[in-house]
């Protein structure tokens, strides 16, 4: 395989799936511009000419309307999480009807879909672009996933990639939990509730056939809708979408641990120091423990100061909620929800709106969110001395985690830190170099952990943050110094043992690929 090196000195394919590969060369150096892809002009079907209708009588009749065919590229959202059912129904349905080589293009996999694995073995799926978090990782990370290489995403990205005609979709599945004949469909209410369907708003677009999969059929017209039936081709009514318990929580929790706590309050005092903390400022939430703690005390801290937010973007949990009630933010922008508190309010409050991934995250749009948002805090698996983040894979070189919108965010935002513990099971997290580049280090501001902060001297919020906390009680430190600083604690690991084998590329938000993951050699 011929291989080029692109700006981070990542050796990356120079071809791969048939396509000459584009080398990342920094995070706002392709801006865009040309044309869009354009979506399919649909064929008409009135139904006092045709007599037909959108409703199938299972999975099966859907599929063979859809027209799909060997080396078709079909999609389907995560918003089901671990509780999907749709994915594995489906795609044992194609199975069964014998088609090969097909690319599956989903938001992201979850363990649930553990079952992918036999049709990727039987040459069912060739290819996944799309995020994979568990087993399926697993099994790439073993060179499992022949004969095309996955490609990787963030939620901004992908809807670039649909957009700009990277990333075609021959049939979208879409899960949703209520639905009416005529194929308007919404997610926040049924028994199979899930908030937004945000992730599959572009596909619903973009795609050649739509089939709607619910286990709520209502009578038309479905009102509100996330996605209106002048998108869709085909229903089908099933018996159950998914496992409510698992696609979602009853409830989000802090976290309890000190050390994590503490990571929090650091946050939230950088944040104070950092020049942005004033009416109408906006920040990124998320459903970790750490990131839960700091919406929390953030909240503390503006109600103190009498301080409102204009809008805050994310996976919303109810603390973003009760923040929204309580009268300190003005507006939640939200693309999934994490519990039932954030459904409910989804449904009934106008200041609550369900956010398609191309408003939130696409470099490439006209009114990409993330750039109008001032903070993002966000995790990762790993960082280097070069604050590159690592997201997708462990210190093992096995690739468990998709990207999300964590580069989007880091790209877009005023203030992007990275909060994470200083090491887990007695593992560093600050490298010389990170396993994978998820997220550029000119993209990141500040490392937060337990032992220590760093602010990158590389960008502009990070020298201002170095200036203001110089002389603060917080633990500022250099990245080298908080790195021995760690590994004085740790030890110095063991880096992972991989082989040359590409078994998987990460793309940038712009379409260039920021790094190739190798092979795992057990």
């Amino acid at each position: 395989m011929e291989t080029i090196t692109n700006s981070l000195q990542r050796i990356i394919p120079r071809e791969a799936n048939g396509k000459i590969l584009k080398p990342y060369q920094g995070a706002f150096n392709n801006l865009g511009g040309g044309n869009r892809a354009a979506p399919p002009i649909p064929v008409s079907r009135p139904a006092r000419i045709s007599k037909q209708t959108k409703l199938c009588k299972d999975i099966r009749e859907a599929i063979e309307k859809s027209g799909l065919a060997n080396g078709d590229t079909i999609s389907f959202h995560h918003h089901l999480r671990n509780g999907d059912a749709v994915v594995n129904l489906v795609m044992n349905e194609i199975a069964a009807m014998g088609f090969k080589d097909l690319i599956l293009a989903p938001s992201a996999l979850f363990p649930v879909h553990q079952p992918l694995i036999e049709l990727i073995e039987q040459g069912v799926i060739r290819r996944i672009e799309g995020s994979m978090n568990g087993p399926i990782g697993k099994f790439v990370s073993l060179g499992g996933m022949l004969p095309d290489i996955p490609i990787l995403r963030s939620h901004g990205g992908r809807a670039r990639a649909i957009e700009d005609g990277d990333l075609h979709i021959d049939v979208a599945f879409i899960a949703a939990p209520t639905a009416d004949d005529y194929g308007n469909a919404y997610g926040s209410l049924g028994k199979s509730a899930c908030g937004p369907l945000a992730y599959s708003h572009i596909d619903s677009i973009y795609a050649d056939q739509v089939v709607v999969i619910t286990d709520n059929l209502v009578a038309y017209p479905c009102i509100p809708h996330s996605i209106p039936a002048t998108h869709v081709d085909w229903v089908v009514n099933i018996d159950q979408i998914g496992d409510a318990d698992k696609i979602v929580s009853g409830t989000t929790r802090i976290t309890k641990s000190p050390t994590r706590l503490l990571i929090a309050k650091y946050a939230v005092e950088i944040i104070e120091k950092s020049g942005l903390l004033k009416p109408g400022f906006s920040f990124q939430t998320g459903a970790g423990g750490i990131s839960l703690a700091v919406t929390k005390y953030l909240g503390e801290l503006m109600a103190e100061k009498n301080i409102t937010a204009s809008f805050i973007t994310g996976g919303i949990t109810k603390y973003a909620v009760d923040l929204l009630h309580q009268g300190l933010v003005g507006s939640l922008f939200d693309v999934q929800v994490f519990d039932t508190a954030s459904i409910q309010s989804l449904h009934e409050d106008p200041a609550h709106w369900e956010t398609p991934v191309t408003y939130y995250a696409n470099y490439h749009s006209k009114g990409c969110l993330v750039d109008r948002q001032d903070i993002g805090f966000l995790g990762a698996t790993e960082v280097d001395i070069d604050f590159n983040v690592n997201v997708n894979t462990h210190s093992d070189g096995y690739l468990l985690h998709g990207i999300g919108g964590h580069l989007d965010v880091a790209a877009g935002v005023n203030l992007s830190m990275i909060l994470i513990p200083s090491y887990r099971k007695r593992i560093p997290v600050i490298r010389d170099s990170v396993t994978t580049v998820t997220a550029p280090g000119e993209t990141i501001d500040a490392i937060v952990t337990e032992q220590g902060i760093s602010f990158n001297p590389s960008t502009e919020m990070g020298r201002i943050l170095n200036e203001n906390l110089k002389n603060s009680n917080l633990p500022v430190m250099s990245i080298s110094e908080l790195k021995r600083k760690v590994e004085n604690i740790t030890g110095i690991p063991q880096a992972p043992q991989l082989s040359d084998e590409i078994i998987a590329l990460i793309e940038y938000r712009d379409g260039t690929i920021i790094d190739a993951v190798r092979k795992v050699i057990p």
